[in-house]
């Protein structure tokens, strides 16, 4: 069983900078894709980012070049930065670790982000 406690959401303006962070406790890190998924009102949640223990890494179209997820395995910690943000980036963040054998799914309660002048 992985719990996962997610931290950084908050209000920010457009083309500010923003990191979110993700710390996990219970299970072997190594064994889990860590990811970032949002959820806006009315729209379906969607992958933001995604990064395996090996380092490969996996974005939306609508974050890439802006968005930056990495991990730190020793402290259990995924992040996710947030530069250029704009409107359209307000949503739920959630954290997700997915087991690469067992294709299990363990969700974070989700940190809002809201991007407003």
């Amino acid at each position: 069983q992985v719990q996962l406690v997610e931290s950084g959401g908050g209000l920010v303006q457009p083309g500010g900078s923003l990191r979110l962070s993700c710390a996990a406790s219970g299970g072997i890190f190594s064994f889990y894709t860590m990811g970032w998924y949002r959820q806006a009102p009315g729209r379906q949640r969607e992958l933001v980012a995604a990064k395996t223990s090996i380092g490969q890494t996996n974005y939306a179209d609508s974050v890439k070049g802006r968005f930056t997820i990495s991990r730190d395995n020793a402290k259990r910690t995924v992040y996710l930065q947030m530069n250029s943000v704009k409107p359209e980036d307000t949503a739920v963040y959630y954290c997700n670790a997915h087991h690469t054998v067992a294709l299990s799914d363990y969700w974070g309660q989700g940190t809002q982000v809201t991007v407003s002048s």
